[in-house]
C-alpha cells in the first residue's frame, strides 16, 4: 500500500529555504507565496512545479488560488524586519509584516499543522506579547495546541551561528506525535572549510591560510532587508565580526579572489579582506551548489540572506511529518 503525501503551502517564501526543507522532508509544495518579484523567478526557476504566485500575503484571495485551497501545512517566515532592532520593532504595525494575513489565511485553509519562524525575539521579548496572542487565539479558533522553541543553525549542520524562533499548532492528539528535532551528532564546518573549494576556485594563493583562520561557523548573516539599502553583512558591529574571520563586511563580492588577490588590510581595509559572493552566502545558508538566484546582487542577496536553512526545515519537517503519519486523526 503506498504512503499517503502531505502537503505543504509557504507564504512569504523568499528564496525558498523553509519550502525546500519541507520538501526534503518529504512534503510536497502545491504552493508558494511572495511579494518580490525576483524572488518568485527564483522559486520558478529552481521549482517549476511549484504553483508559485506573485503578490502581497494581505491582499491575495486563496479561493482564486485552486492550489491553496487546502494543504496539511501552511508555513510562513514572517519577515524578521518588524521585529528586530534594526528595523524598529514595530511588529503588526510595520507594513511589511505578514502576522496577521497569515492567520487570516489559515483561518481559510485550516491546515493540519501552523508552521510560523522568526527571529527568537519574536517569542521572547515582553513587546511583542500581544502577537503571540493573536497566534494562540487562531491556534485555539482551529481547535488546535501551540508550542514554541529556538533552533539553532549549527545544531543542523549549518556552518553559521544563527538562532531561530518556531511556533508549531496543531491538533492535541497530532500534538502528541511530535517531538522538536534533537541536535546533529556530527560537528558543524567551519566557515573556512565551507568556502575554501569557493575561496581557491580562481587560483587565490592565500585560500588556504584564510581558510585555517576562518576557524569557526561563520557569524549571523544580516542586513539585506526590505527598504534597508545595499548588499552588506550588516552593521559596524556585524562587520567587525566578519572582520576576525577574514571577510571584508562592507558589501558582497562580484567574484572570489583571484590569482593576483593579497590580504593587506594595512594598505586599505576595503580591498585587505577577500568579500564573499552570494554564491558563498547560500552556501552559508545550507543550500544546495545548483540552487539558483535570480536578480541582481542587491536583490540576490536580499533573497538568500534573510531565509530559514533548508536543513533546519527539514529537521523540523521530518518530525512534523512524524507526528502526522502516526497520528489516528485522518482529516
Amino acid at each position: 500500500m503506498q504512503e499517503r503525501r502531505f502537503t505543504a503551502i509557504e507564504l512569504c517564501a523568499g528564496v525558498g529555504g523553509q519550502a525546500l526543507g519541507l520538501e526534503r522532508a518529504g512534503f510536497d509544495v502545491i504552493a508558494a507565496v511572495d511579494i518580490d518579484p525576483d524572488t518568485c523567478a527564483t522559486l520558478s526557476r529552481n521549482r517549476p512545479h511549484w504553483y508559485t504566485v506573485n503578490g502581497d500575503v494581505k491582499h491575495i484571495e486563496p479561493v482564486e488560488h485552486e492550489p491553496m485551497d487546502y494543504a496539511d501545512v501552511l508555513s510562513c517566515g514572517l519577515p524578521r524586519s518588524p521585529y528586530s532592532i534594526a528595523g524598529k520593532q514595530l511588529a503588526t504595525e510595520d507594513k511589511r509584516d505578514t502576522l496577521r494575513a497569515t492567520l487570516d489565511m489559515a483561518s481559510y485553509i485550516r491546515p493540519r499543522v501552523l508552521l510560523l519562524e522568526n527571529i527568537p525575539t519574536f517569542l521572547q521579548a515582553p513587546k511583542f506579547e500581544a502577537e503571540r496572542q493573536a497566534v494562540r487565539e487562531a491556534a485555539e479558533d482551529l481547535g488546535y495546541e501551540l508550542v514554541s522553541a529556538v533552533l539553532t543553525a549549527t545544531d543542523f549542520g549549518v556552518p553559521q551561528h544563527r538562532p531561530h524562533g518556531f511556533m508549531v499548532a496543531m491538533h492535541p492528539e497530532d500534538l502528541s506525535h511530535f517531538e522538536w528535532p534533537v541536535p546533529d551528532s556530527t560537528r558543524c564546518p567551519t566557515l573556512g572549510e565551507t568556502l575554501y573549494e569557493s575561496m581557491a576556485s580562481a587560483g587565490w594563493p592565500e585560500a588556504a591560510d584564510w581558510a585555517a583562520v576562518a576557524s569557526e561557523p561563520a557569524p549571523l548573516i544580516m542586513g539585506g532587508a526590505t527598504g534597508r539599502g545595499g548588499a552588506d553583512l550588516g552593521a559596524s558591529r556585524a562587520k567587525a565580526i566578519w572582520a576576525r574571520w577574514g571577510i571584508y563586511g562592507g558589501s558582497i563580492g562580484d567574484s572570489v579572489p583571484g590569482p593576483d588577490f593579497r590580504r593587506n588590510r594595512e594598505v586599505d581595509p576595503r580591498y585587505g579582506l577577500p568579500k564573499i559572493t552570494v554564491d558563498q552566502v547560500a552556501l552559508l545558508q545550507g543550500f544546495p551548489t545548483d540552487w539558483e538566484i535570480l536578480g541582481r546582487k542587491t536583490s540576490a542577496y536580499r533573497q538568500i540572506s534573510q531565509t530559514t536553512p533548508p536543513p533546519i526545515a527539514a529537521a523540523l519537517g521530518r518530525q512534523i511529518l512524524m507526528a502526522l503519519r502516526h497520528s489516528t486523526r485522518t482529516t
